[in-house]
């Protein structure tokens, strides 16, 4: 049995591994022929299919190694005993949730997908991807719950069958789909099941109605306890639609086109993008580079530091990276070889970690481009944006974030008087030789959107093959057979976010049948008349939510709620998004439960409260500017209206 389940996790990690390849390499052959007006056949079909079976292999092998996105407050309690019986909670939840989508899934392509072709492959067959994934998961969440002891489980041995027991009753929750899939639909000539199941599918519709907000409240905990965010997101969905009697397939119907759409294909190639040059030495060239040419400069290191930082986290998305994998390098050279006092060392690199992410290909730009664009489209508002504008909004305000930081570091350095070293031309031209190619990839991929001839998902495939050849075939940093473990880096944040979009976007549509986003802000605008007002209580919530949330998680939680207020009190769309990805970005790195702050004690070694102080001066100075972002629109808009 071990090597039956070693040989099916084997094939889903090729499969998963060669959908992103084929994915990266589509879009790159489609704009080398286009202007010999030769055309792939079914290109934009395939590659949003290979996005589909990309993100739920993601999601499977993310489940596999637990490292779904999660809340996760558990991890602040030291009783072992604790944490195993609400990793056994949280783990039946989610296998009941994922064994209802299992069933809904199937239901959606009996009526949705069957007979229906998009290319020379049936799409059904791409559809399969949907039980498959979610039976997998919801079997491996029931496995996976059961608290072990080395490699057998604790006694009592009873606790492996309240997984079977948890999927049996997510079977049950599941008749709709069950009923519709064996019977067809109410009304169909042939609809005749048993009087006994169909009274319990009317039965199951009733109680889901009346407990409908028990079940959310739960589904809420389970969250905060460490159920992954896709499993409350989707799970208060399907509750919703289902308490509103719509046909039980419906959460479904609306995770499909989220996970075949084409804003977000960038998305997973950017991440792995970020993390071929993380896993390279990369780094270690742009910090030679940077180091030659500024050093010779009071605070030059400073400057290289901040720009070195800004562009890994523009690419993987995720400031904590960019301390993990640059963050002892730089210490190094800031602290022992330029003479920074070891508190503004750790002070710096711990809140440079997230000044990237206003920059192009930035991934959180990407999904809040995307869910701001899908959002207004739901709500029948009209608008002319796209995902470039966003980018391209967010410039100014990333350029001020850098040069406070930038003007806060040299202010530092004359205090301190740091020794500089001279400027010497060949070992600043040989450190740019060595560099040059990952300094031009940023120029490439900005020129490539602002001049509109590439879709934002052929400049992010361009990105990968780009730094593939750099640093596989030219610089020779990662080696061919080590590919594979470089993606599988990756995977947590591509399984991670698709999966959360695809369910945030089920739950989008849940909130304009209940007319949610209208009634909230018509008790917004009743109850906060001043604008002025609306943005600092703006501010201040988002802070929380950057203190409680990872960045992808909030986006595509919590901004739905909020566009619909944005249009309510004037304040334009990409101004919002500005507003928000700063307001995360410091809530990072603020004390007491900011993440960067815990991933900074654990890089530099040093005491969690050290690390508090040390970043208080930072996070000062970038509050000022989350400030003047927020009360100066022109900042955000201004770009905007000169490509617009």
């Amino acid at each position: 049995m071990n090597k039956l389940f070693q040989f099916a996790g084997e094939v889903e990690k090729r499969i998963c591994f060669t959908a992103l390849a084929l994915m990266a390499l589509l879009p790159v052959l489609d704009a080398l022929l286009r202007p010999f007006n030769i055309i792939i056949p079914f290109s934009r079909f395939l590659l949003l299919r290979l996005l589909l079976i990309t993100a739920l292999f993601a999601a499977m092998i993310c489940t596999k190694k637990k490292e779904h996105i999660a809340i996760a407050l558990i991890q602040f309690t030291k009783s072992d005993r604790l944490k195993q019986i609400l990793s056994l909670i949280t783990g039946l939840v989610s296998a009941f949730i994922t064994t209802i989508l299992f069933w809904n899934s199937i239901s959606l392509i009996k009526y949705s997908f069957w007979g229906r072709t998009g290319s020379f492959i049936p799409e059904w067959i791409f559809a399969l991807a949907l039980p498959i994934a979610f039976g997998i998961i919801a079997i491996r969440f029931g496995i996976y719950s059961v608290p072990v002891s080395g490699n057998k489980p604790r006694k009592p041995n009873w606790l492996a069958l309240f997984p079977i027991m948890v999927i049996i009753l997510g079977c049950i929750a599941a008749m709709p789909a069950i009923v519709k899939i064996f019977w067809g639909m109410e009304g169909e000539p042939n609809f005749n099941p048993p009087e006994i199941l169909y009274n319990l599918v009317n039965q199951i519709y009733d109680w889901t109605f009346y407990t409908r907000t028990a079940l959310i409240v739960t589904l809420i905990i389970a969250a905060f306890l460490g159920a992954p965010i896709f499993i409350a997101i989707g799970g208060i969905a399907m509750v919703l639609f289902q308490a509103a009697f719509l046909e039980p397939d419906m959460s479904i119907v609306y995770i499909y086109p989220a996970l075949t759409d084409m804003n977000i294909l960038a998305i997973p190639l950017f991440t792995l993008t970020g993390f071929l040059l993380s896993e390279s030495k990369a780094g270690e060239r742009l910090v030679a580079a940077f180091k030659a040419f500024f050093g010779w400069m009071p605070g030059g290191m400073v400057i290289a530091t901040v720009v070195i930082c800004a562009f890994f986290t523009s690419f993987t998305g995720a400031s904590g990276v960019t301390i993990l994998a640059l963050g002892g390098i730089l210490y190094i050279i800031l602290k022992e070889k330029s003479g920074y006092p070891e508190k503004f060392s750790l002070g710096l690199l711990t809140s440079a970690g997230n000044v990237g992410l206003l920059f192009p290909p930035s991934l959180p730009l990407i999904l809040v481009g995307s869910t701001t664009i899908l959002t207004l489209f739901f709500m029948g508002e009209s608008s002319s944006y796209r995902i470039e504008h966003f980018f391209i909004g967010a410039i100014i305000p990333g350029v001020i974030l850098v040069l406070t930081r930038i003007i806060f570091g040299l202010s530092a350095s004359f205090k301190i008087k740091v020794p500089v070293e001279p400027f010497n031309l060949k070992e600043a031209g040989s450190a740019f030789k060595g560099a040059v190619f990952e300094i031009l990839l940023p120029f490439i991929l900005i020129i490539g959107i602002i001049s509109g001839r590439f879709l934002l998902g052929e400049i992010a495939a361009i990105s990968v093959v780009y730094v593939f050849i750099v640093e596989v075939l030219i610089h020779k940093d990662i080696k061919l057979k080590d590919i594979t473990g470089v993606f599988f880096k990756a995977v947590p944040i591509i399984g991670g976010i698709l999966i959360i979009l695809s369910m945030a976007q089920a739950l989008s549509q849940v909130f304009i049948v209940y007319e949610i986003h209208d009634n909230f802000a018509g008790w917004m605008q009743v109850n906060v008349q001043s604008k002025f007002m609306f943005l600092l209580y703006l501010n201040i919530a988002l802070l929380l939510v950057g203190c409680l949330m990872d960045i992808f998680s909030a986006i595509l939680v919590v901004l739905p709620l909020l566009i619909p207020l944005g249009q309510v009190y004037g304040i334009d769309p990409i101004h919002l998004a500005v507003i928000f990805i700063v307001n995360l970005e410091v809530g990072f790195i603020t004390p007491p439960v900011g993440i960067n702050l815990f991933l900074a004690s654990s890089r530099f070694n040093k005491p969690f409260i050290q690390i508090c102080r040390n970043v208080l001066p930072f996070l000062a100075a970038q509050m000022g500017v989350l400030l003047l972002i927020t009360y100066i629109p022109w900042f955000s808009t201004f770009l905007v209206g000169l490509f617009n």
